[in-house]
């Protein structure tokens, strides 16, 4: 029996905790490949890399760091180069984020962005991220990454054992609630919610009176609604939530009343 391939990478960098632990998670169930950004590229998004070349380092044995390339550099080159047309890996998995990628962070997600570019390629595609309650303390919890790990591990599982559940062109989003694996209520499937953001943008001056902005961290505000089935009301709940997300972003509702606009106008 063929050995099962997992294709790893993410958007925190080839060096990053959540990486490290989804690589132990992942390693009893088949052989890992790994290409992850040599640098952060949070907020990347869906980018690719069109204007200079890029290096494959290698790190170790499958173990390869993309020189200053994005998640999505990393998804394209790797499963274009290091493996075979017909022999693409089984499962690609972006992670493990640290902080969210709910609501329409998804779109802005360099975690999500991986993903996205395994399902654009053929080849299944899952992201999972770490929700933490205050990112500056995100490597001094107790409970670290364990529930996230188990979370990925079965689901992994039971892809590679059975079938991905979804069709072409879609992707598992997955969120991991701040809480050990015995304070987690399970397994929650959700829709993407509304995000609220605000204007959290700096402007400074360097030493020479020079004007430079930075963009800082939103908090994790979103709009309510009475089925509290999103993304955000199941982690605050420690549920894990698993959004499937597709990437045909076409408002089908809204192709009619389009048409009607054009015609009246």
């Amino acid at each position: 029996m063929n050995q099962k391939q997992i294709f790893l990478t993410n958007d925190d960098g080839w060096d990053a905790k959540g990486l490290e632990k989804l690589i132990v998670a992942l390693s009893p169930l088949a052989q890992i490949t790994v290409v992850a950004p040599a640098n952060e590229k949070s907020a990347s998004a869906h980018s690719m890399t069109l204007t200079r070349p890029m290096k494959l380092v290698s790190v170790d044995d499958d173990y390869y760091k993309m020189d200053d390339g994005t998640p999505t550099d990393c998804v394209f080159i790797g499963l274009n180069n290091l493996f075979d047309d017909d022999k693409k890996p089984d499962l690609v998995i972006s992670g493990i984020n640290i902080g969210s990628n709910m609501g329409e962070d998804i779109t802005y997600s360099g975690t999500v962005a991986g993903a996205s570019e395994a399902v654009l390629q053929g080849v299944p595609g899952i992201a999972i991220s770490q929700v933490f309650n205050d990112l500056n303390n995100a490597n001094k919890n107790a409970w670290e990454y364990e529930l996230a790990m188990k979370t990925i591990h079965d689901l992994a599982k039971k892809i590679l054992e059975g079938e991905f559940p979804l069709g072409k062109r879609k992707l598992l989003n997955i969120n991991v609630p701040p809480c050990s694996v015995e304070e987690c209520k399970g397994l929650k499937i959700t829709k993407a919610g509304y995000r609220e953001y605000g204007n959290d943008s700096h402007r400074h001056r360097n030493p020479r009176g020079e004007e430079f902005y930075w963009i800082g961290l939103h908090p994790l505000i979103w709009q309510s609604d009475e089925e509290k089935g999103c993304d955000f009301e199941a982690v605050k709940e420690n549920y894990v939530s698993i959004t499937p997300i597709q990437l045909d972003m076409t408002s089908y509702n809204d192709i009619d009343t389009l048409k009607g606009w054009i015609t009246n106008g």
